[in-house]
């Protein structure tokens, strides 16, 4: 169902856009907390580990226990608003784009649309236009999960307004190039390892066990996106660092702070501050994420999917002229 199938094609751009919208909705709302706690890993200057005394977070559960503690159950949403903003405009460009660039491919070019480093270019490019799209979004989604309290942005509007003239309007387009670089290759990761592992489950599955289908979806998406997780969390980190940007003294509660010149100036910096080991604070986190998240994604637009294309069955239209 993932991309341009001439023989079973059924949904529309519109309709992937949509699809991907839902998916992206839902999906964000179960993998909230997750999300908040890597956000928080990922700008800790010190070390995560208990035998540091000065760090805020040393571990998953030890971080789920202080912000509950300190800021309370409703703080793995903070910044929900932006965030879903961020999922259901991503989604809808993503798939819709990713949809139209494997359509293209079919029509234009002598290469399969259903091979995966055909899924592997048309991903990562449907994934950056997407990221243009929404990168304002996730440096809104950004700030307010890594603020603490007392809440410097109190609503979205006032978090817009404050940056636009204290930053400028640059300032929502922060860690893009880092993000570009990374999302090429992890989106188009994510659709080249789905797109191997249904073919594998496809091989490895009796074709009758259909009542497996989301289940597999689930699971294949999962394992693609822990996958291309793992392989590109590091450019993650640095995005994340230089998005708050400009943004140090609402991160004075929860240790160190830096600031960053830019992409090599941040790497530069963590290398001899923290080491290796700092490009790849939250990863445990994030993989968990990434393996719920990219799972459900999947899960869920497959799903949406296969409703739109059932409800244009023609047995489902002769049911609606009955």
């Amino acid at each position: 169902m993932v991309g341009y199938d001439p023989e079973a094609k059924c949904v529309s751009s519109a309709e992937a856009a949509a699809a991907g919208s839902a998916s992206g909705l839902v999906t964000r709302v179960l993998v909230s907390p997750l999300d908040v706690l890597k956000i928080r890993f990922q700008l800790q200057i010190e070390q995560l580990s208990s035998r540091n005394p000065t760090a805020k977070y040393h571990g998953i559960l030890q971080g789920v226990q202080r912000i509950l503690r300190e800021e309370g159950w409703t703080a793995f949403w903070k910044g929900h608003v932006p965030a879903q903003f961020l999922s259901v405009g991503y989604g809808a460009v993503q798939f819709m784009a990713f949809e139209s660039l494997t359509e293209l491919v079919h029509n234009v070019t002598s290469f399969n649309a259903r091979h995966s480093l055909v899924h592997f270019v048309c991903g990562g490019l449907a994934a950056c236009t997407a990221t243009v799209a929404v990168q304002p979004v996730d440096t809104l989604r950004t700030r307010f999960a890594a603020q603490g309290e007392p809440k410097i942005y109190p609503s979205l509007h006032h978090a817009v307004v404050t940056m636009y003239q204290t930053e400028g309007p640059r300032t929502f387009y922060r860690g893009l190039t880092p993000t570009l670089v990374a999302i090429f290759p992890y989106a188009g990761l994510q659709f080249f390892f789905y797109n191997i592992l249904q073919q594998v489950s496809k091989w490895a599955i009796p074709a009758e066990a259909k009542n497996g289908a989301s289940v597999k979806n689930l699971v294949c998406g999962s394992c693609a996106g822990v996958i291309s997780k793992s392989l590109t969390y590091p450019l993650d980190v640095v995005k994340k660092r230089l998005q708050v940007g400009g943004f140090e003294h609402a991160r004075a509660a929860f240790g160190q702070v830096r600031t960053y010149g830019g992409l090599l100036d941040c790497m530069r910096q963590i290398m001899r501050e923290e080491g290796p080991g700092g490009f790849f604070k939250g990863l445990s986190p994030s993989l968990l994420k990434a393996a719920f998240s990219t799972g459900l994604i999947f899960f869920w637009y497959e799903l949406f999917c296969g409703l739109l294309c059932s409800m244009k069955s023609p047995e489902s239209m002769k049911r609606k002229e009955g």
